[in-house]
């Protein structure tokens, strides 16, 4: 009872708060209104099609933007107001700098401004002799504007036609008219006509036409043929435009400096350090990167018209090499006469700065791992660039780490010790396809090999042997590929304690998942990335990866469950990670995230291996519990042993969603509030293990209570917090509290709870990580 007082006190006081918020009156200055806005009226003379895209267009240019409502009041304001007193105190600083605004009053607006930027945008979409007029309304201490747009019949496009002339460029462009996006119907729109003559000129850039401009291409409108509101739209050159600008351009010779030097000169054309491979020099004292290699990733040859896309791709290309931190592809005009009606001709060098070619790295690392475990680490690191003179990139890695993990559950003390060495080699191309067939981007092939040890104090020691052969590559802006059509792991579970052994002669299950020592099969990821788009408000991120693992051994083995000696596993597995970003002003971000994942074992396998299930909770998930507290289902361990629920709460399907709004604080401090449901669940038939006379209760339970069903729903876990993330040039250092909302494993009747008030046996949960949740 004291904490649902205690909730309703400050529910109250909050509330309190907000409708105080509404007294902002007393606050405005003698002699000036606040500015409440303005509203938009539109008068037209017949019916409009499009009135509500022409009205938000209007509408953006209304200025300035009133003071931001909540409710109906402006805390924001508020906010601002009291931080201004001599003595604000710390809670209104704050308030301030992470919600207030500064006042808008109608001193700031300018009516007779706005009303000529209505009749220019109406002008520029057609509706010309439009009139615009305003009228201020003033009530007491506050004052808004009333604006009215008068709108006649717009103007519409009846032919679009051009201007024909000896000139080679006007041949180009009347090949491409046909393309065009304006139609006859189409209103007059400044943009429309802006866009069209982008689109011509890239074409033209396309076509050979080295010096071509936007600004050379003139649009004319003619309404004298109409008496009906059409147009004539006739496009042609500027009048004397130089003969260079009208004329395309062939690549007359190819020049490529592989070892060029910022500081230094170019090399002169000698026999000595000239190789020539299809009509191409590629010039260095001594051999750096092999020039039939080199070659396949240039998408011009001699004699091929200018480009400006090709170009661009191919800077594109040799940068995603890896081997050169300066790209530069420059044109010289050798011929600007078109002469018996040959165009002009042009010379490309192509100019790469190698990066440094061996590198070594040590790191000390604070690691913070999805499965609680956080403490020091090492890292040290051999790179070799170019290695076998082809762009190939060759690195040696060996890493040290020893953990803790820091929770509020039973599991807490736990320690861990890792380490391992990994081999990675990298080709700048995708064996054994030839690179010519991917303009866009050049796919990499991968080959890695490494070893890897971990050791949990009293429970065991997990040793593994991996190796993958796979490719990865961009098809486009946005789109990323990761195909490993070989993936191996092996491992082997040693040192196990009496304690640990306990555990799995209880447990079945988890005796199967641990037992299938190989894990050999096909790798494959799509990952569609918007959010490095800064340009974009509402980005959109979505990746999904699919595991399929057994096959090829089930048929190196001829069907037996074992090879060399060892179970292997069989499975499929996909899951799929869905988030989109809603950005505006002032670093703020609202993210919602979903997240669905399912394994399958079959064949060979009962269980999908341990390190191949899915668990919940923990500080990149759901931040309210503790991680691989949740699940699956209502299932909760009713166990003295301090260990066995860790291992026992995790399942094969999983279901997630996850609401963050981000914003900043100070400087490189920023602020959270989040939002996390979800769960994991099992699914198949698990009779066979149900039936064994050695089961345990728990595993009884886990099986029973943890089986996907119908009232999965009722099942999902829930959580809110807030956090602050200390951010520098996205090294992220993140602290997340969190409370639960919905606690799937109680009675029905009682899951609900009052986060951070409520009687939850662990009603907070402190998370520390590093980088954001997702």
């Amino acid at each position: 009872m004291k904490n649902k007082n205690f909730t309703y006190r400050t529910l109250f006081c909050l509330a309190f708060l907000l409708v105080y918020s509404c007294g902002i009156e007393k606050y405005i200055p003698e002699g000036e209104q606040l500015y409440t806005g303005a509203e938009l009226k539109l008068k037209t003379e017949s019916e409009l099609k499009d009135s509500k895209e022409v009205k938000t267009k209007l509408l953006s240019l209304i200025e300035p933007n009133p003071n931001t409502k909540f409710l109906g009041m402006k805390p924001a304001l508020f906010f601002h107001y009291k931080a201004q007193r001599e003595k604000p105190g710390f809670l209104y600083k704050f308030l301030n700098k992470s919600f207030g605004e500064e006042p808008v009053y109608f001193s700031d607006v300018n009516p007779e401004r706005v009303e000529e930027l209505i009749l220019n945008r109406l002008d520029n979409n057609g509706f010309f002799y439009s009139r615009s007029a305003s009228e201020t309304v003033v009530d007491g201490n506050f004052a808004s504007v009333n604006y009215t747009a008068t709108l006649p019949e717009p103007y519409v496009l009846e032919n679009y036609t051009l201007e024909s002339d000896s000139l080679p460029i006007y041949k180009e462009i009347e090949k491409m008219l046909p393309e065009t996006a304006l139609v006859k119907g189409d209103r007059f729109d400044l943009d429309l006509l802006k866009a069209e003559r982008a689109r011509l000129n890239n074409r033209l850039k396309q076509k050979g036409f080295y010096n071509s401009q936007e600004d050379l291409l003139i649009f004319e409108a003619d309404t004298n043929q109409y008496n009906n509101r059409k147009f004539d739209l006739f496009l042609r050159l500027k009048k004397d435009v130089p003969t260079r600008a009208s004329i395309p351009y062939s690549i007359d010779s190819i020049t490529v400096y592989p070892n060029y030097s910022i500081e230094g000169d170019t090399l002169p054309l000698t026999e000595e350090n000239v190789t020539q491979i299809d009509s191409i020099d590629f010039i260095q004292n001594e051999l750096y990167f092999k020039p039939e290699l080199l070659e396949s990733y240039l998408l011009f040859n001699e004699g091929d018209l200018y480009d400006a896309n090709t170009s661009k791709q191919t800077s594109s290309r040799l940068s995603a090499l890896g081997s050169y931190k300066y790209v530069n592809i420059q044109y010289t005009e050798l011929d600007t006469t078109a002469i018996d009606g040959n165009g002009g001709s042009l010379a490309a060098s192509i100019y790469l700065a190698p990066l440094t070619k061996r590198s070594i790295r040590a790191e000390l690392q604070a690691v913070s791992k999805s499965n609680g475990y956080t403490g020091p680490g090492i890292l040290l690191s051999h790179t070799n660039r170019n290695v076998f003179n082809g762009g190939e990139t060759f690195s040696v890695s060996a890493d040290f780490s020893y953990e803790l993990q820091l929770s509020n559950s039973s599991n807490t003390n736990l320690t861990s010790i890792a380490g391992g060495i990994s081999t990675d080699l990298i080709i700048p191309r995708s064996i054994p396809f030839s690179p010519s067939r991917f303009k866009y981007a050049v796919p990499k092939t991968k080959i890695s090999l490494g070893v890897d040890f971990l050791q949990r104090s009293d429970l065991f020691t997990l040793s593994s042997v991996n190796g993958t052969f796979g490719y990865t590559w961009k098809e486009n802006k946005y789109v990323y590929h990761t195909l490993d059509p070989i993936s191996i792991n092996y491992s082997k579970l040693s040192n196990v304690t009496d304690e640990f052994q306990t555990i799995l002669d209880d447990n079945e299950y988890l005796t199967q998942s641990f037992e299938q020592r190989f894990i050999a099969g096909l790798l494959y990821s799509f990952t569609y990335d918007e959010v490095s788009d800064l340009d974009k408000e509402t980005p959109i991120y979505f990746t999904t990866n699919f595991d399929l693992a057994g096959n090829m051994l089930s048929l190196a083995s001829g069907g037996s469950n074992t090879i060399f000696g060892s179970e292997y596993a069989q499975y499929a597995k996909v899951d799929a990670d869905l988030r989109l970003y809603l950005r505006w002003e002032k670093e703020r971000t609202l993210v919602s995230r979903l997240y669905a994942g399912w394994g399958v074992p079959y064949g060979n396998s009962s269980t999908l291996p341990f390190v191949k299930q899915f668990y919940s909770g923990g500080p990149y998930s759901i931040r309210a519990f503790d991680i691989r507290s949740l699940g699956p289902g209502n299932f909760y361990p009713d166990s003295d042993d301090d260990t066995t629920d860790y291992y026992d709460q995790s399942g094969n399907l999983k279901l997630e969603a996850n609401v963050e709004y981000r914003f900043p604080l100070f400087s490189y401090l920023k602020g959270a509030f989040f939002v996390d449901a979800g769960n994991v669940w099992l699914t198949g038939d698990y009779s066979d293990l149900l039936d064994d006379e050695s089961i345990s209760t728990s595993s009884e339970a886990l099986f029973t209570d943890g089986k996907f069903e119908k009232d999965w729903l009722s099942e999902v876990a829930a959580g809110v917090g807030f956090g602050v993330r200390l951010d520098i040039q996205s090294f992220v250092i993140r602290l997340d509290l969190a409370s639960p909302l919905r606690i799937p494993y109680l009675e029905k009747n009682k899951r609900w709870n009052a986060p951070f008030f409520g009687n939850a046996d662990n009603n907070m949960t402190l998370n520390f990580a590093i980088g954001y949740p997702f």
